[in-house]
């Protein structure tokens, strides 16, 4: 499941269904609880709208100023939802307008503290449509503009109520960076093609709610405490109400299926790769970097070697790179292996084992050739991914300490092999 859901007007409407809580044990129940930028965008007749009519919502919680509404319209009245605006911020300021030098996590997070403390009233009422929704069976949707902070803040605030933990907490935030550009270039058409004077214009590092959860947590003690003490909530109360409606157990995971990759799921793979790239960042996590892989990569590699998609219960679950040769990290070889790279599952979604599951698969497809080896590498200052590999029966066999793919500075990285069959 990849959490965007495809509109061609919005840019970053979201299902927040399938974060699990951390025992593992359950889930967000999908389809409940969606975050997105301006719905004002929609028009009724056009397929935008019918798509937003089928997730049969219920309740719309816009949570941007009335003055914001005048100038760029909401989302059209109709008999199937009710529409509530509850502006949660009370200092208005021009993200676009800041300078250059001003660095987007303290900042913001500083403004997420400010919303927290104006906007007690209009939060709180938001969290009891939110519980009303839960309890009434009833999709619902919140946004804002961009559906970044305002949004993501009110987001942060469910998720952990309903027991999710702060790294996914993060990194739900962070996922606006997959819509930065579309919202970018939304802005310039907005205005006259120009750009905004600040670089952090539309992006989410997680370093903004990263800084805000802590400070939330320095000020009250944490999201329950906050919304105790600051909403003036039964806070126990208000997560058994939203856990009880909301949360699931894991469904039982099917079969995986298989087929390779064609230059049609370019889009789909980069995106894949930058979503396991925001996962990792939000867990401190040094390995891939969100841009760094665009739709030619993935293009160039199905000509050269294979690439290939995994779907659980016809939802994509995972994907992999097959190359044939990587004289980049071993150098000249005879044609004795196959090197596994940017091995990914979907984060969160993915049925538990899909990561060995699709190694597994890459290791038969290269034993269907008659070489021995499977090979692969990972950057020798990420650990966790080396004693992964390990587990699944590679074992290190040397460095390359100047690795370059030719899009950057060379990195270092841990080789590591894997006799099949054996």
């Amino acid at each position: 499941m990849i959490r965007h859901i495809p509109f061609d007007r919005l840019h970053n409407f979201r299902d927040l269904g399938g974060y699990r809580t951390p025992d593992g044990r359950l889930r967000v129940r999908p389809g409940r609880l969606y975050r997105s930028d301006s719905l004002g965008k929609l028009t009724p007749g056009t397929p935008d709208w019918d798509r937003f009519l089928a997730l049969g919502v219920g309740t719309v919680i816009d949570l941007r100023y009335p003055w914001e509404i005048d100038g760029r319209g909401r989302i059209p009245a109709h008999g199937s939802f009710a529409y509530h605006n509850l502006s949660i911020e009370h200092r208005p300021y021009d993200q676009a307008a800041l300078g250059p030098g001003i660095e987007p996590g303290p900042y913001l997070a500083d403004r997420f503290m400010e919303v927290a403390e104006d906007g007690t009233k209009e939060i709180r009422r938001a969290l009891e449509l939110v519980a009303e929704a839960a309890e009434s069976d009833t999709p619902l949707v919140f946004h804002c503009a961009s559906g970044k902070d305002r949004t993501g803040e009110l987001a942060a605030l469910v998720l952990a109520l309903l027991g999710i933990d702060e790294p996914t907490i993060t990194e739900d935030f962070s996922l606006t960076e997959l819509a930065t550009p579309a919202l970018l270039a939304e802005w310039r058409d907005r205005n006259d093609g120009r750009s905004p004077g600040w670089p952090g214009f539309g992006r989410a590092p997680e370093a903004v709610m990263r800084l805000f959860l802590a400070a939330l947590t320095a000020r009250y003690g944490g999201v329950e405490a906050y919304v105790a003490q600051a909403l003036g909530m039964d806070a126990d109360r208000l997560a058994d109400t939203l856990r009880t409606h909301l949360l699931e157990p894991l469904p039982a995971a099917g079969p995986l299926t298989y087929r390779a990759a064609e230059p049609a799921d370019a889009p789909a793979l980069v995106r894949l790769l930058d979503a396991n790239a925001l996962w990792q960042l939000a867990r401190g996590i040094d390995q891939w970097k969100p841009g760094e892989k665009g739709e030619a990569h993935f293009r160039r590699v199905m000509r050269e070697g294979e690439v290939w998609l995994a779907y659980a219960e016809g939802h994509l679950a995972g994907a992999w790179e097959l190359w044939w040769t990587d004289e980049a990290a071993w150098g000249p070889r005879p044609p004795e292996a196959g090197y596994i790279h940017r091995l990914m599952t979907t984060p969160h979604t993915a049925p538990a084992g899909t990561g060995r599951a699709l190694l597994a698969e890459a290791e038969a497809r290269i034993t269907a050739t008659g070489r021995p080896y499977a090979r692969l590498d990972c950057l020798s200052a990420n650990p966790r991914l080396r004693a992964y590999y390990e587990a699944a029966g590679y074992r290190v066999v040397g460095e390359q300490p100047a690795k370059t793919d030719g899009t950057g500075s060379p990195y270092a990285v841990t080789l590591l092999e894997k006799r099949l069959g054996a």
